[in-house]
């Protein structure tokens, strides 16, 4: 009990948890050890292009999506770009500055105009990544259409076989 209550009273003086004094006192004699990595890690990610991350978030919205199919026809004025939008010129602003910056536009300001229009040099970086996994899920549909043209021919093959009274 005296342990518990000196070991508050010291947390208190440092403004810790008794968790973190006895942590800290652990850690001191070695008696523990405490990892503490810098930034973050994710074992998931191997692919850590900056490029390809800009894209991608450029990409999840629907309003720059619908703003990267107008522009694929042709150069256009942000008010033009802002108008089947239903948004204000502010927000197509924000949203074309997304697009920006991640490359996908390029916009010009000729006056009071701003004519953006579709650079989709990053966009064959995005589809390439994207390709190695419809080749992974076209070999995994191809392994289930054979699954299931066998479980078709076994079906087939027990109501021909001839029934035992």
């Amino acid at each position: 009990m005296l342990q518990n209550e000196v070991l508050k009273a010291i947390g208190d003086k440092y403004g810790k948890t008794v968790a973190q004094v006895v942590v800290r006192w652990l850690t001191q004699r070695g008696v523990v050890a405490i990892y503490k990595p810098r930034g973050i890690l994710n074992h998931m990610v191997l692919d850590r292009s900056p490029k390809l991350d800009l894209v991608f978030h450029a990409l999840a919205h629907p309003a720059r999506r619908e703003i990267i199919r107008q522009l694929s026809g042709g150069e256009r004025n942000l008010t033009e770009l802002a108008s089947p939008l239903k948004m204000t010129f502010p927000a197509a602003t924000k949203h074309v500055r997304v697009l920006e910056g991640a490359r996908l536009v390029r916009r010009r300001i000729v006056g009071r105009q701003h004519l953006c229009r579709l650079h989709a040099a990053p966009l064959k970086e995005a589809t390439l990544w994207t390709e190695q996994f419809r080749r992974y899920w076209e070999a995994r549909f191809e392994a289930l259409d054979s699954l299931l043209d066998e479980m078709k021919a076994d079906e087939l093959g027990a109501e021909e076989k001839p029934r035992c009274r």
